[in-house]
């Protein structure tokens, strides 16, 4: 579902009453797929939490982010993406994610916190790709909104610096190669994962995508 206006797209109360089909108050995580679901504490994404994904341009973070949601979209969770122009949906499709069940925002401009805002009203996970550095307060708001609703953010930049306040946990790409025949067929990561939830900035070698399109492990 996509909406390329520039004006944040407000969503019909009668479609966010049908967009969150499971329960936050009995489900306190997003359940994660292989190879993430190993990686993280729980075994999933704690609802209420904010998240960075960081890499250089190029380097896979867009393609990291889409695959934490990709298990949960495939069990019933709607997710939106604000802010990125061409989210590649074939390369979505692979990694597993199911379009059906993402809003697509992919022009917000200067409205990207409002629109973020605007779809926590009705889904699980946002990825958001900032146009530039978050005010604070509007980082803060967008926090306090993502506690509220029991949803998880996905902030993807270039550089921690975009996002001003603490979080939950922080993927960090600090490596990416492709490996190629006659066309590229994989591409290796090695991921910096750590956090407040007792991640001790441990590294991690994980193939995204594989020569399924997938997430897998190194």
């Amino acid at each position: 579902m996509f909406a390329s206006s520039s004006v944040r797209p407000p969503i019909p109360p009668e479609l966010a009453a049908t967009l969150r089909p499971v329960s936050f108050a009995t489900h306190r995580r997003i359940a994660l797929d292989e190879p993430w679901r190993g990686l993280v504490p729980g075994e999933g994404l704690r609802r209420g939490s904010t998240i960075s994904v960081q890499a250089p341009s190029g380097a896979g973070g867009l393609s990291l982010a889409l695959s934490l949601l990709a298990g949960a979209s495939a069990r019933g969770h709607w997710a939106a993406v604000v802010g990125v122009d061409d989210p590649g949906v074939l390369a979505m499709a692979d990694l597993g994610v199911d379009l059906r069940r993402v809003l697509f925002v992919p022009r917000p401009r200067g409205a990207w916190a409002e629109s973020v805002a605007d779809v926590l009203d009705g889904v699980d996970l946002v990825i958001v790709r900032p146009p530039s550095r978050a005010a604070r307060g509007s980082a803060r708001v967008l926090s306090d909104r993502v506690r509220e609703r029991g949803a998880v953010l996905l902030v993807v930049s270039e550089s921690a610096s975009t996002w001003p306040l603490p979080v939950e946990l922080s993927f960090s790409v600090t490596h990416a190669q492709w490996s190629a025949s006659s066309r590229l067929e994989d591409r290796t990561l090695r991921v910096r994962i750590e956090g407040r939830a007792g991640v001790r900035g441990a590294e991690h070698v994980v193939v995204l995508p594989d020569r399924r399109g997938r997430a897998a492990g190194g």
